[in-house]
């Protein structure tokens, strides 16, 4: 309901600043995509070293679907079909799985300029063995399998992206794998200290734990030498 008022002559007037307000809010809205979009198309040109045209820009901001994600809600759960590729823009995420006993293992994070998604179950088209869930109210870009190939033959930026990012993970595994059966627990500790700090303001003493494959409690124990 409107409010209204009058003025001196007794003439009812109704006040303009609910629509300003409501203009306002919604330019607000969309300079606030514009800017998400202007730092994805930022990501890949600082990515790849390739220009995007006016085209290339149109092509992802239509494949690409900017999504709010609140503070423990799912992306993917067990069992579930992993459907997109994601990008974070603001907030923090969690890849992980969950036993038999109900312990949890992380097997990566996301915060601001990662890409998060179980990359099996988008591949194979198999349902998923991980939960992905946001551990921050969160903002992200995501896009489907098929949408992310047709923007692959259409922009050489993303078949760039591509190309340089199945490095990088494979880079990133042959890492994991490395520190899990070659680093102890304070070696291991250490090294995420130094590559991850930010990890450690972000994302509580069980994630980091179980991230490390350690106890909070033995986890705990590092941080106070």
């Amino acid at each position: 309901m409107k409010v209204r008022s009058k003025d001196q002559k007794g003439v009812t007037k109704t006040p303009q600043f609910n629509e300003t307000e409501s203009l306002s809010s919604r330019r607000t809205v969309e300079e606030h995509r514009d800017d998400v979009y202007n730092s994805l198309y930022d990501y890949f040109r600082n990515y790849t070293k390739f220009q995007l045209s006016s085209l290339d820009q149109m092509l992802i901001r239509a494949a690409f679907k900017l999504e709010k994600v609140r503070r423990r809600q799912f992306l993917v759960q067990e069992g579930d079909l992993c459907k997109y590729i994601c990008y974070v823009t603001s907030g923090a995420l969690r890849i992980y799985s969950v036993n038999e006993r109900g312990q949890e293992a992380v097997v990566a994070f996301a915060l601001e300029g990662n890409w998060i998604s179980d990359w099996e179950s988008v591949v194979k088209q198999t349902p998923s063995r991980y939960y992905i869930d946001a551990v921050e109210d969160s903002e992200i870009m995501q896009i489907s399998p098929a949408e992310l190939h047709a923007l692959e033959a259409q922009v050489p930026a993303i078949s760039e992206f591509l190309r340089l990012e199945q490095r990088s993970v494979a880079v990133t595994t042959q890492k994991r794998i490395h520190t899990a059966i070659s680093m102890n627990a304070e070696e291991r500790y250490r090294d995420l200290l130094e590559h991850h700090p930010k990890y450690f303001q972000r994302f509580s003493q069980n994630m980091i734990a179980s991230y490390l494959g350690i106890t909070p409690e033995t986890l705990s124990r590092l941080r106070k030498r």
